[in-house]
């Protein structure tokens, strides 16, 4: 039996970088995952059928989770068709640099629609399906620790906020046998992050491995904490960076 096998999953964000990682990872362990995409339905179908050929389960749904109404949607479309719900991985987000000063009003509230406000609509939504054993998963950032230097404190603020909901969630859904614990990623090369630039050199010289991370490490991490065997870990904020906090 895989790991995962009959267990039920929701990874929002999902047909891109972190999240296709995630997805594709929880599906080899056996699971049955859904995940939303926000607009290209390219992407997404791909990875449904890269899933299916293995014969795995996976099911695209379109949601913007800058709106609370699809990403309620996409929780109980997830529930639907899956059956149920035993693990939610909240991974979609978004990233916008510049000095407070810059930052629009409008560009404040949509980091904090998808960021924050998204990640409590999946669990309030998810919350009535989630049995004993159940896992509740957001990806934050190392950014809400530490940050590289002016220009990320807006960012930066949405992903402690994520990080203080999972702290105050794991005392009140522990009693349930349901744990919380978020991930906090740190230089990981996707196609919105490259691991080339004068950035990315910035950071691999704070990294202490030297060399920026896979969408696969973070993904073994979820996949560590969806597991039964993670069941007496809860309310962590695990920093998955190459010890860029070291």
């Amino acid at each position: 039996m895989s790991v995962l096998s009959e267990r039920r999953a929701l990874v929002t964000g999902g047909s891109r970088g972190i999240g296709a990682a995630i997805v594709r990872r929880l599906a080899a362990d056996g699971a049955n995952v859904a995940f939303t995409y926000a607009a290209s339905r390219a992407p997404a179908d791909q990875l449904w059928s890269e899933i299916s050929d293995r014969g795995g389960t996976a099911v695209p749904i379109k949601a913007d989770s800058a709106d609370a109404e699809q990403v309620s949607a996409a929780v109980d479309e997830a529930v639907s068709q899956l059956g149920g719900l035993d693990i939610l991985v909240n991974n979609a987000g978004v990233t916008s640099s510049g000095n407070v000063e810059s930052v629009s009003l409008e560009e404040f509230d949509r980091m904090l629609a998808i960021n924050v406000r998204a990640v409590f609509v999946a669990i309030h939504c998810a919350i009535p399906h989630l049995g004993t054993g159940s896992r509740i998963i957001t990806t934050g950032s190392i950014f809400a620790d530490h940050t590289l230097g002016p220009g990320s404190a807006v960012y930066a603020m949405t992903k402690a906020a994520v990080a203080g909901l999972t702290r105050g969630l794991a005392r009140e859904l522990g009693p349930r046998g349901i744990t919380v614990n978020v991930i906090q990623p740190g230089a990981t090369a996707t196609d919105a992050n490259p691991d080339t630039g004068e950035f990315a050199d910035a950071m691999r010289e704070r990294t202490a491995v030297g060399h920026y991370g896979r969408p696969e490490d973070i993904a073994s991490a979820v996949a560590y904490l969806a597991s039964p065997e993670a069941g007496f870990i809860t309310g962590i904020s695990w920093n998955i960076d190459g010890g860029f906090a070291a």
